[in-house]
């Protein structure tokens, strides 16, 4: 497996600060010309090295990861080998160099997204009535994507109302509806409820919940309900922080924040960090002491991002047939493609074949970077007799470093079972993938009608420089 790549983030961090590489090397004991090879990747770094680095320059080990370089390198990839911009190809040097300066590099996607906008809306992608299509989901989830799905502020304050009324998950439910009747005067029914699983009437103070919804997801909608009344200035002070660009997409983020203080009430941080250690991460099994849903349980996984008290780095992913990403975030470093579907191969795909069971690999990208990945299918209730009902895998993974922390690794031979993967075809320069589905856009192809190989298409190496 190849080893993390950290001097571009080490660089970064050392000039954000003002430090020299001779004032930064005595600090850490080292001389300057070491620190220089570290910055290059030259030479590999001690844990020790490591954790004196994190300590001088006051970021915690996780930063030192390179994960965020790494991500805006992938998202820089994808926009100068877009076929449509007609650009020359960029040298891997000069978007390693753009990448490890991020404010610039967003700056970059961020005109990059704009264009698309612009040049899908020229081309008339619009409604018949005219008006524009907008995407401020992309913008919501970005801005979890960017705080790494963890709001301390939204934490203390579901610990600070769930202190008040303290219940078993057994006991959950009824002390939600105890809590909105006596303190809110909210009445909670279960009702057939035509195109819609919640509803609340602010008039008559009734929150009536569809009796299709099973008794998980009756529980969240009514913690829901109480963040709704009860952390509201909570939820108003950091949209203020956030600033959306759109009423749309303030009311995207809004409800965002809203469902993740509903879980932090289901799912205390502090417990369910301890829960999760002592059921080594068994998805299925924390559904079952906090009486939440399987997607629930692997969603507040990815939020265990706390100072002094982190859980293991997840990434989350829920995505439906058709390949459409509904929910998105990595705490992992996991580089999702933004543009395009996702690899074939990857466990993600597969996991549709096999409702309610968990499917595991052990994935490995081209940069040798690699995952302990495990995925589920999960369908919802269906509407009516006939109607198919909505169905979505969670997918979720860590880096295998931290793969004996989870119950999927038992069994499995870390060291011989990764399987290759990529992105997205477009980005992935693997030769000879029997599931290719066109080629790679910074690649010539290589047409010989006397050869017919392992994968649909050929092509040449990547010119260097």
């Amino acid at each position: 497996m190849a080893r993390p790549l950290i001097g571009r983030t080490v660089r970064r961090l050392r000039t954000e600060q003002g430090l020299s590489q001779q004032s930064l090397a005595q600090r850490l004991g080292i001389s300057a010309s070491y620190l220089n090879l570290i910055e290059h990747d030259q030479r590999n770094v001690t844990a020790s090295l490591l954790i004196k680095l994190a300590e001088m320059l006051r970021v915690d080990l996780t930063t030192l990861s390179g994960a965020q370089e790494r991500e805006l390198e992938i998202g820089l990839r994808e926009v100068f080998t877009d076929p449509l911009l007609g650009i020359e190809p960029v040298p891997d040097g000069e978007i390693e160099a753009a990448a490890a300066n991020p404010n610039a590099a967003r700056g970059v996607l961020a005109l990059y997204r704009a264009w698309r906008v612009a040049r899908e809306d020229a081309a008339g992608i619009a409604l018949p009535t005219g008006r524009r299509i907008l995407l401020p989901n992309e913008e919501a989830r970005d801005i979890f994507h960017e705080r790494a799905n963890h709001f301390p502020e939204l934490e203390a304050a579901a610990d600070a109302i769930g202190a008040e009324f303290r219940a078993s998950p057994a006991e959950m439910n009824h002390a939600l509806a105890e809590r909105l009747r006596h303190r809110h005067q909210v009445a909670v029914r279960v009702a057939p409820l035509e195109d819609a699983l919640r509803r609340y009437d602010p008039e008559t103070r009734v929150l009536t919940l569809s009796e299709q919804l099973p008794r998980e997801s009756r529980g969240f909608h009514m913690a829901f309900q109480v963040m709704l009344l009860e952390a509201r200035e909570t939820v108003e002070a950091l949209l203020t922080t956030i600033a959306p660009s759109s009423a749309e997409a303030g009311a995207l983020i809004r409800i965002g924040l809203l469902n993740y203080g509903a879980a932090c009430l289901l799912m205390p941080y502090q417990p369910y960090l301890d829960a999760t250690r002592a059921l080594r991460h068994d998805v299925d099994a924390l559904a079952a002491r906090f009486g939440v849903s399987f997607e629930q349980a692997a969603q507040r996984l990815c939020s265990l991002q706390r100072t002094g008290a982190r859980g293991v780095p997840f990434f989350f992913l829920k995505v439906d047939p058709a390949g459409n990403v509904s929910k998105r975030f990595s705490a992992a470093g996991f580089p999702f493609a933004r543009y395009g579907g996702s690899c074939s191969r990857w466990i993600v795909h597969r996991a549709f074949a096999t409702p309610g069971r968990v499917r595991v690999q052990v994935a490995q990208l081209p940069d040798g970077a690699t995952f302990l990945c495990f995925a589920r299918c999960i369908e919802g209730p269906a509407a009516s007799w006939g109607e198919p009902p909505a169905t979505h895998v969670i997918a979720m993974g860590c880096d295998v470093a931290h793969a004996q922390e989870l119950v999927y690794a038992d069994g499995l031979d870390i060291e011989h079972a990764a399987v290759g993967i990529g992105l997205s075809c477009r980005l992935c320069d693997r030769p000879n993938c029997r599931s290719r589905a066109f080629p790679p856009l910074e690649h010539r192809l290589a047409v010989d009608p006397n050869l017919a190989g392992d994968s649909p298409y050929r092509f040449e190496p990547k010119r260097s420089g």
